[in-house]
């Protein structure tokens, strides 16, 4: 059955393209309520808890990640900011003090492909008893299969899957959309797609052929963000098109019933009469006045 507007989902990544910068963070959340987006996601990481120490004495480049933190303090207005455009607010814990501290703020938590194998982080986002989202990038289906298996026993019963490839950005060759159809045969809950391609034919093929309940994609508000040079992220105008698009789409499906549409009532008289193939029908030329 073909997917209604009112199942998909966007979700819009600030992920580092926010600067620190608490105004444009509220900037980002207003611009993704008015592009059509049912959520905007943020990042909450410290780099000493996300990369090990051998690696950041040795990388200067890993290092300077520490300008991309999200200031823990800025969440309130967050939350607060997306209550007021009517979109949830989403964050991605990347340590496991994280998940407390979302906890009065987030509508869902969301969980990136490269903690997929850290079931302590699983097990907690699941404990809290929101919602979970769940990026698949790089994962072998095993691997997929064992994480739902943790959230699960862990008694998360609101989880959606994202089908992802951790390319950036992503050639529209490597998408390999179907899986998304494979994760929701094993699974038995939504699945949908976390863009890295920047590519409306990929996002419209994910929804209108392969059924996608949720789309993620990186937004940034004007080509200054940290991440734009890498080539993952919309700007605004370029990804409203694509939302309304498919909102337009999905609404165009309809119910299935084959009956006459309102637009057309007006000329069902209009038909050629079956008694002698001219139009319009026999009563309709008794009665009409010119």
């Amino acid at each position: 059955m073909p997917v209604s507007n009112k199942t998909v989902e966007f979700v819009a990544e600030v992920s580092s393209n926010h600067s620190q910068d608490l105004s444009r963070c509220l900037e980002f959340i207003r611009v993704a309520g008015n592009i059509g987006c049912s959520a905007v996601k943020f990042q909450l990481f410290k780099i000493d808890q996300l990369f090990a120490p051998e690696i950041l004495q040795k990388s200067e480049q890993h290092r300077r990640r520490k300008d991309w933190e999200l200031p823990v303090e800025f969440l309130p207005s967050l939350s607060a900011c997306c209550m007021e455009q009517g979109v949830q607010f989403a964050c991605t814990p990347f340590y496991l003090q994280a998940v407390e501290e979302l906890y009065p703020y987030v509508d869902f938590y969301k969980i990136a492909s490269y903690e997929l194998l850290w079931e302590d982080l699983l097990k907690e986002c699941a404990l809290t008893k929101k919602p979970v989202v769940l990026s698949t990038g790089m994962a072998t289906l095993e691997e997929v299969a064992r994480a739902v298996e943790v959230i699960k026993e862990a008694g998360c019963t609101d989880l959606t899957l994202l089908h992802c490839i951790s390319g950036y950005p992503t050639p529209p060759g490597e998408c390999n959309l179907s899986a998304i159809e494979t994760l929701r045969r094993f699974c038995s809950c939504p699945v949908g797609w976390s863009d890295h391609s920047v590519s409306p034919a990929v996002i419209n093929r994910a929804v209108h052929h392969w059924r996608a309940a949720m789309i993620e994609f990186h937004l940034d508000l004007d080509k200054q963000g940290a991440e734009y040079q890498t080539g993952h992220c919309w700007l605004p105008d370029e990804i409203r098109t694509v939302i309304e698009s498919i909102n337009t789409g999905c609404l165009a499906d309809g119910n299935g019933i084959k009956a006459p549409a309102p637009s057309e009532l007006a000329d069902r008289d209009w038909r050629a009469d079956p008694t002698d193939g001219l139009r319009p029908l026999l009563h309709m030329r008794r009665t009409w006045k010119g």
